[in-house]
């Protein structure tokens, strides 16, 4: 049995625990990366999505173990950051590559989830800032 199973979900399938969400997008990041090289996506955009797409969960990793209330804010706000970039990244290779239907599917799946993840780190940045 491994770790993922024993991981709480939601109805719809999708970890209930940001951070767990967060590590599941981000494996999912790296295998579109590998797949992208495949299908002569420029190597920059690569880059950046692998970076941004990884980054969202280490940050709020970081934001666990935040020694202050304004250092879990600040992680917060850099996953946060994090998963505007990689839906931007995201949106800009569904636009600039006929990428295969499979691979295209992916992206829209992750746009999507990144904007989900957006939206949940943005609530707790807003209820941690809360008095």
């Amino acid at each position: 049995m491994d770790d993922r199973e024993l991981v709480k979900r939601n109805a719809d399938g999708t970890a209930w625990d940001i951070r767990e969400r967060a590590f599941e997008f981000a494996v999912r990041i790296v295998k579109l990366c590998q797949a992208l090289e495949k299908q002569n996506v420029g190597r920059t955009m690569i880059t950046q999505l692998l970076k941004s797409g990884t980054s969202i969960g280490a940050n709020l990793e970081e934001a666990q173990g935040g020694q202050t209330k304004p250092d879990f804010v600040t992680k917060n706000a850099i996953s946060l950051k994090e998963a505007r970039e990689s839906k931007y990244w995201l949106r800009v290779i569904l636009a600039s590559y006929n990428l295969e239907k499979s691979i295209q599917i992916e992206v829209m799946a992750l746009k999507d989830e990144a904007q989900q993840l957006a939206a949940i780190i943005g609530s707790i940045i807003v209820n941690a800032k809360r008095p």
